[in-house]
């Protein structure tokens, strides 16, 4: 299904194609759930995006493909990596594509972010890959990277900034 881009997305910076602003890549099926509460963060500023899923260890061809497309479009975009274990997902795709990168591992407790951890921070050099653990931060930092370059998302950013202030 192809998405719009929404009008309060659109600016003098690019001119928009048919492809999202933020693109979800996800190891496996079983990642959903936590892409869902990325995706509903973005969705409270507008931002297009889409899920696929794609495991860099079964299907690297299938990776390095979407990469390569999402390559050929234009329009500013950030690429959200969510996979557990051993993230060789975050790697492979950052190891291809011009726009940023940031991974999201769905550790469900504790254990498990000792344990695979690692595998989303420690990357080799020239592959620059953002780790952000909590996945509404994950949305919020993609959020931001693209309000570099839009003055409506931009304010939009600065309106949520007031709001968490003016709780406290």
């Amino acid at each position: 299904m192809e998405k719009q881009i929404s009008p309060a997305i659109v600016n003098t910076y690019f001119v928009p194609s048919a492809q999202v602003l933020v693109t979800l890549i996800l190891g496996s099926e079983s990642d959903s759930d936590h892409a869902k509460k990325i995706v509903d963060i973005l969705n409270e500023f507008d931002v297009p995006s889409e899920t696929r899923v794609a495991s860099a260890h079964k299907v690297p061809e299938k990776v390095v493909e979407l990469v390569n497309k999402l390559n050929e479009d234009p329009q500013p975009q950030v690429l959200i990596t969510i996979a557990g274990m051993s993230n060789g997902l975050g790697g492979v795709v950052a190891g291809s594509s011009i726009h940023p990168v940031i991974t999201c591992p769905p550790a469900q407790n504790l254990e498990e972010y000792q344990i695979d951890l690692n595998s989303s921070l420690r990357m080799p050099s020239d592959v620059p890959v953002m780790t952000v653990l909590h996945p509404k931060n994950a949305a919020l930092s993609a959020v931001r990277i693209l309000a570099e370059g839009d003055e409506a998302l931009k304010q939009k950013v600065q309106q949520k900034i007031e709001e968490v202030k003016g709780k406290y």
